[in-house]
């Protein structure tokens, strides 16, 4: 670990938030004497962030924790444009009134992992459409799209890599890069934001967008990126069979949630635990050195803290004494997911419409592999027609059918 002076990058580098920082030293300086703006953004894509996204709400959280204040950009604006970055094709444009109904379902989940306020470390959330849908094409080119080289935009990986592979790339997303960078020179001339956060595929965009700044407005920004969060196994964190881990309750049940964290595996627990939870850093050292079976102490643990900051401490418990009773006592929970039988759904079907497959034939394999049952018992045919009761996947995964 580096020698830090400030408490932010104490703190965001003893939990393992640093991938990158541009002028280390600077950034340090700075927030060891004055409050720092800093922001990250977010495109309105859907009603819901998911768990890919957590990492840097994370960090917003965290630099809010060390006395400083947390901006929510929400690209209201750039949302219409798409971002190209890890992308292998266009997205699907979105009208304005499907954006704007994302991001007020949005801003629910950063109610609860931010202190929103007008105080100097308040959390803010602004929609970069308030300066975008403004812009006037040519002299927005002369002021700000004379400072960018083909060349070099040509270079960044979210262009070259859809280059490379010969799909196509339209001039609306080409011009993504730009509006990004132009956000953090907004930002920094409307609220005095000082630096830019995100993962570390969005290196290239936070650097176009300090160099934008210090050319037009003289302004020295800074950078900090965290790193591509990955399981042990290598896998991009939050990326599961059944698809995106979502933080909104309307689209992933608490007990869900509190599943996904109670599944982790054991070399990712301590990780985790820094990132994803408040608990104090002697605690997290304690829980993942516990010895053998014991490390599932932890992973419970982690389910219930992670859960309790999303869903708050409630539902954490909940989903917490839902799971006990399903895996110790055998009994059903009263949180666990459930689905509604159809006329004539059979048992592959019900596995696949629950969410525990993707597909029937996924379903089959698992039932001739043994894996299946119903009420504790065992299911050898995957035709058979479901009926009430609670279905299991193996050992974690479990729901209750109702007629």
């Amino acid at each position: 670990m580096t020698a830090y002076n400030s408490t932010l990058l104490k703190l965001l580098d003893e939990r393992g938030y640093i991938h990158q920082l541009t002028d280390a030293a600077a950034l340090d300086a700075l927030a060891a004497k004055d409050i720092v703006s800093a922001y990250v953004g977010y495109d309105a894509t859907a009603p819901s962030l998911h768990v890919g996204n957590l990492v840097s709400i994370m960090l917003l959280r965290r630099l809010q924790e060390a006395g400083h204040k947390p901006i929510v950009l929400m690209g209201g604006g750039t949302t219409k444009v798409g971002d190209p970055s890890g992308k292998d094709e266009g997205r699907k444009l979105l009208s304005a009134e499907q954006i704007d109904s994302n991001i007020a379902s949005i801003r629910r989940v950063f109610g609860r992992l931010l202190t929103f306020g007008n105080g100097p470390t308040g959390a803010v959330m602004v929609n970069n459409a308030d300066w975008l849908d403004k812009l006037e094409y040519i002299p927005f080119l002369r002021e700000v799209g004379r400072h960018f080289t083909i060349n070099r935009m040509l270079t960044f990986d979210s262009v070259k890599l859809r280059l490379d592979r010969e799909q196509p790339m339209t001039f609306l997303e080409f011009n993504y890069m730009i509006l990004q960078a132009y956000d953090f020179l907004e930002l920094s001339r409307r609220f005095g934001c000082r630096a830019q956060m995100g993962g570390s595929d969005q290196w290239g965009n936070i650097v176009n967008g300090m160099e934008l700044a210090r050319r037009i407005d003289g302004s020295e920004l800074f950078g900090v990126t965290t790193p591509l969060i990955t399981t042990a196994d290598g896998a991009k964190m939050g990326k599961t069979a059944a698809g995106a881990v979502w933080l909104d309750e309307n689209m992933l049940k608490p007990y869900d949630y509190w599943q996904f964290w109670r599944n982790t595996q054991d070399a990712d627990v301590g990780k985790f635990l820094r990132l994803f939870t408040d608990l104090p850093l002697d605690e997290i050292r304690r829980l993942e050195s516990l010895p053998g079976a014991e490390i599932n102490r932890a992973k419970i643990v982690l389910a219930t803290e992670a859960t309790a900051i999303l869903h708050g401490r409630e539902a954490a418990d909940a989903a917490s004494a839902t799971a006990r009773e399903t895996f110790e006592s055998g009994g059903t929970g009263d949180n666990l997911p459930t689905l509604q039988l159809s006329d004539g759904m059979t048992i592959a079907q019900a596995l696949t419409a629950i969410g525990f497959t993707t597909s029937n034939g996924e379903a089959k394999r698992k039932v001739a592999e043994g894996a299946v049952r119903l009420d504790d018992q065992p299911v050898t045919d995957p035709g058979m027609a479901a009926g009430a009761g609670k279905l299991s996947l193996g050992k974690k995964k479990h729901g209750l059918l109702v007629q």
